[in-house]
């Protein structure tokens, strides 16, 4: 684990053997650890092993904080809960309904993902509904002897949720902050089905800023503390890839050929704005033939055509 405040510290959960995919936060006070996003169940062995390596068991953590309920991030959860009755989890209000009984998110999930769910993401166990608190965005909760603000951040999912911790001024973004694996002043927005939407996006980033944060930990991957040029560069870019998607669907043909069209940009536009050995780190984190199905169907629901263009 790496340390980036007194009592506060993030791992990398080496997802498919992959560096810098996916992070998972640990919060350790004297009243018990916090877990923000746990992460998958796959990558259960490289949580417990680093909380071991730090002298913590699963039996301290006492609560689990949810930015929102994809399986890179939530997947562990009930997991960890079966072994530990007494967590308690925090998780967004329209999010809560699927960790209890996550039927309904694990076949959507199946389309995406086919025969390589259980190799990509293990099993996503229910979470009892007594262990679960459902949020809505303003809450102030107290968790491993800290404080935590809650803000509702939709945008990359209607159930997104951020954490603020005020005397670290770290802010805990989940996805709403994008994909940013370097120390390059890039940063890729990921956008799987079902819910993106770009101008709540962007509100939800403008939040972000408003809580004034000395860090961002964003799952993927990591804390940056150049917090203005990096929501700013979240904004752009999202704004960027969004608006190759529009031109893909605007240029007509069939599905197949779009996704071909808009992968190829997408790509191209990421190797113009990294090395190219640090472009595969982004789309490991954020697959392009899923950032291209959310878009598509945020335009489709928009209304564009090829017959809208001007």
């Amino acid at each position: 684990m790496e340390a980036i405040a007194p009592g506060i510290s993030y791992l990398d959960l080496t997802h498919m053997g992959r560096h810098r995919v996916i992070a998972a936060t640990v919060v350790h006070g004297d009243d018990g650890v916090a877990l923000i996003d746990p992460g998958p169940a796959s990558c259960l062995g490289a949580l417990r092993k680093a909380l071991d390596d730090a002298g913590i068991a699963i039996a301290d953590i006492r609560t689990i904080f949810l930015t929102h309920i994809h399986l890179d991030h939530a997947g562990a959860t009930g997991t960890l809960l079966a072994e530990n009755p007494e967590i308690t989890v925090y998780v967004h209000e329209r999010g809560a309904p699927h960790m209890i009984d996550p039927g309904k998110l694990l076949a959507s999930a199946a389309r995406l993902y086919g025969e390589q769910m259980d190799r990509l993401w293990g099993p996503f166990l229910p979470v009892p509904e007594a262990n679960v608190r459902a949020l809505t965005g303003g809450e102030r909760i107290e968790a491993a002897g800290r404080r935590f603000e809650v803000a509702y951040t939709p945008g990359h999912a209607w159930h997104h949720v951020s954490f603020f911790e005020g005397d670290s001024g770290i802010a805990f973004v989940g996805d709403v902050a994008g994909v940013r694996t370097s120390p390059a002043l890039f940063v890729l927005p990921p956008t799987p089905p079902p819910d993106i939407d770009l101008d709540t996006w962007i509100s939800s980033i403008e939040l972000i800023r408003a809580w004034n944060p000395s860090t961002l930990l964003t799952t993927h991957f990591g804390p940056h503390a150049d917090v203005a040029p990096h929501l700013d560069a979240a904004i752009q870019h999202l704004r960027a890839v969004t608006d190759i998607a529009r031109t893909v669907i605007e240029a007509g043909g069939d599905d197949v050929a779009q996704a071909f069209r808009f992968i190829a940009r997408a790509n191209a536009y990421i190797t113009g704005n990294l090395p190219k050995e640090e472009a595969a780190y982004y789309t490991a984190a954020a697959p392009i033939d899923q950032c291209w199905l959310g878009l598509a169907r945020y335009w489709k629901k928009q209304g564009v055509t090829a017959a809208s263009q001007p």
